[in-house]
């Protein structure tokens, strides 16, 4: 299991492709938590939601980055704090797609996150009860085909993000 700078090592050594499948309602991350407080009081949230720096370091190298993230709406608070994020996201270059579990049927993916790195190491994300990330485990390859197959799934079922949020912000 990778956990803080190990796991964060990942995104600066993958050479051209990682993909995320979120599947949880919340995350409990501490270092976002004032943030969290500052949405829901209207505050202004800096440059940084208009342009993400951390999806930037990795694009601006070439790298793509991409996510689908497996919801239900209505939206909770957190995942409007999140969803609201995105575009910021998007104009650093990640592509994001949605899909809503209250708009579509979408069969074939697993109930836990992972990340997909360059389609060779998939890392299986485990977290509390709570959302709070325990740590990131290398699967191993023989797992590999079936977790592309996952993306896959969730890649043709997604809808983009800027449509989904259109209709749900």
């Amino acid at each position: 299991m990778l956990v803080g700078e190990d796991f964060g090592r990942l995104f600066e050594t993958f050479e051209r492709t990682a993909f995320r499948l979120e599947t949880l309602a919340a995350y409990d991350v501490e270092e976002e938590r004032e943030e969290i407080e500052r949405f829901l009081a209207g505050e202004d949230m800096g440059p940084e939601w208009d342009d993400n720096p951390w999806v930037r370091s990795m694009t601006d190298k070439g790298k793509q980055v991409s996510r689908v993230h497996v919801l239900r709406s209505p939206l909770s608070d957190y995942l409007r704090y999140e969803l609201s994020a995105y575009p910021g996201n998007i104009e650093a270059g990640e592509s994001i797609g949605i899909i809503d579990f209250a708009e579509q049927d979408v069969t074939g993916l697993p109930d836990h996150d992972f990340w997909l790195f360059d389609d060779r190491d998939v890392y299986r994300m485990h977290y509390t009860p709570e959302g709070v990330f325990t740590g990131g485990e290398l699967l191993p390859a023989d797992r590999l085909t079936e977790y592309k197959g996952y993306r896959d799934v969730a890649l043709a079922h997604a809808v983009a993000f800027p449509a989904y949020w259109e209709r749900h912000r």
